[in-house]
């Protein structure tokens, strides 16, 4: 199991709280461990803290910060097994989601160690007016201060690396808050960060409430806040921090349209893997299928009969699918919203502490099943007569982030790419599809700016002009 000190990661040691919290295993409700939990004070302290080390981080070496940024993923290979465990326990999530997220953990911060030597600027051509004749200009990018992170449950060491290692390739402080449900993997990683960092204070981390959490992100001190969760916290936070910059990775209710030229049997598989990875606990799990009419009778036939290959049980065996979800009032409140959404239903009800697989037919607007992000193993299928109802469709939501088209053919394919009013379209895969290395983020109620390494250097940079004259 993950060792680390006692207390909280703040400035150079590791300070002592009060109160702690147990966290539980969803699966049976057996305590993983305890956690240390962070008061406004604390909150308050990380940020002076990191306002006192933002000139000396910011001064880093580019090639001190890459050596850190590889270090620190060489780290958590070496520890993959124990980090795979220990997230299946505080998490509830299948081991082969766990698998992955940590794989996907370990690219993330080989792809921001990347990307510190391609953090630099370009001249600009001045004399294109006769007032600026004989001027030299240039820009360059400068950290743009210190960074607040806040993760969410569900992937809960992968979320947090997307806050911590682009702002230290960047030469930002950061200071991270996760989840308090899970808390424990990312405490061990920040415990592995600052041992091999130069400055420990450089990167900390918070526990607490959503005071503790106001605290840090309505600090006028701080450059940038990141988040990810729900799009109703997301917006409070904007306002809140507002002018900080922030940047929102927040909810969807991903949809996959299935064109008649579809490989059906491909599409059926898309939903199964799609739909229940995680629990359904991934904001770009697939919840709305829109099929068109000439195939919709075959495809729900397809689908339904493959439904019991999901496997349910236990997080910790490796064949297991779908778990339970973060915590009871999570089941109860997803298995209130199947109640409610009309139609016809195919599988769900809850087992123990594990809500079933579900699939629901004809589920109209209105319903919080289709409208919203259900955030549970849950997919409604709807029938459509053509793509442009399907794309409207998806288009009605006033989430955005990732969406899917299965289609042989090549104009619905960049029909999809121009149309649909999204973040990420993918055709032919399903659109949980991410690499860490690629742009992520949503449009509309889905959040603003872009994660991956690459591109979350950019938003925790600020074009710096320089205008000389020789």
């Amino acid at each position: 199991m993950a060792e680390y000190p006692g207390g909280l990661p703040v400035g150079a040691g590791w300070v002592s709280t009060v109160d702690v919290e147990e966290i539980v295993f969803p699966y049976d409700g057996s305590v993983v461990g305890t956690a240390p939990v962070g008061t406004l004070e604390l909150a308050r302290q990380a940020v002076d803290e990191a306002v006192a080390v933002a000139r000396e981080v910011a001064s880093l070496p580019s090639r001190v910060r890459r050596s850190l940024l590889n270090d620190v993923a060489s780290a958590v290979r070496e520890r993959r097994a124990e980090f795979e465990d220990l997230l299946v326990l505080e998490t509830g999530k299948p081991l082969v989601d766990c698998r992955v997220e940590v794989a996907r953990t370990i690219v993330t911060w080989e792809a921001a160690a990347e990307e510190v030597s391609r953090l630099h600027g370009e001249t600009v051509p001045l004399d294109l007016l006769p007032a600026g004749d004989g001027l030299v200009g240039f820009w360059k990018r400068k950290p743009i201060g210190v960074v607040v992170g806040i993760a969410g449950f569900n992937y809960p060491l992968l979320l947090a690396s997307h806050k911590i290692a682009p702002a230290i390739a960047a030469g930002c402080p950061v200071i991270v808050k996760p989840a308090p449900q899970t808390p424990l993997a990312t405490l061990w990683l920040v415990h592995l960060v600052r041992t091999l960092a130069p400055l420990p204070a450089m990167v900390q981390l918070v526990t607490g409430d959503a005071g503790v959490g106001a605290a840090l992100t309505t600090d006028r001190r701080i450059g940038a806040v990141s988040f990810t969760g729900s799009a109703a916290v997301g917006h409070r936070i904007a306002r809140d921090a507002a002018p900080t910059k922030t940047l929102l990775e927040l909810g969807s209710n991903a949809a996959l349209v299935v064109a008649a030229d579809a490989d059906l049997e491909a599409a059926v598989d898309a939903v199964l893997r799609g739909g229940f990875y995680a629990s359904g606990q991934a904001c770009i799990s697939v919840q709305r299928v829109l099929v068109v009419a000439p195939v919709a009778e075959e495809f729900t036939e397809r689908l339904l009969a493959r439904l019991g290959e999901v496997v349910v049980g236990d997080p910790r065996d490796e064949r297991t699918r779908v778990s339970a979800l973060i915590d009871p009032a999570s089941t109860d409140r997803v298995a209130a919203w199947i109640e409610k959404a009309g139609g016809r239903r195919f599988g769900g009800g809850v087992d123990g502490t594990v809500l079933r697989p579900a699939v629901l037919l004809d589920v109209p607007d209105g319903v919080e099943a289709w409208d919203e992000e259900i955030f549970g193993p849950v997919v409604c299928v709807r029938t459509v007569s053509d793509v442009d109802e399907a794309f409207a469709a998806v288009n009605a939501s006033r989430y955005g982030l990732h969406a899917s088209v299965y289609s042989k053919s090549l104009n619905t394919a960049f029909r999809a790419l121009d149309e649909l009013e999204v973040g990420g379209v993918v055709v032919n895969e399903v659109p949980g599809f991410r690499s860490d290395t690629m742009p992520y983020g949503g449009v509309k109620d889905s959040g603003i700016g872009r994660e991956g390494p690459r591109f979350a250097v950019e938003e925790l940079t600020v074009t710096r002009m320089a205008v000389l004259r020789p």
